[in-house]
């Protein structure tokens, strides 16, 4: 598994994890919708922590800076 994401894309993957989980909490979003958002919110925090996005690669994409 080559990283594949960025300093600032990791972030705001986190940033969004914990809105969803904020949301979910505060039971300002329910239900189905709720569950979606705290997969989603897995998900994200999941693949922040590994540096790795499986979706960027059929695309060849990549946020992290190229290596010297």
């Amino acid at each position: 598994m080559k990283k594949n994401m960025g300093t600032a894309d990791r972030l705001i993957r986190i940033l969004v994890a914990v809105i969803a989980v904020v949301l979910f909490v505060t039971d300002t979003v329910s239900g189905t919708a709720g569950i979606i958002m705290l997969v989603a919110a897995g998900i994200f925090l999941l693949t922040s922590f590994a540096g790795f996005c499986p979706l960027y690669v059929p695309f060849r994409i990549s946020t992290r800076k190229k290596q010297a």
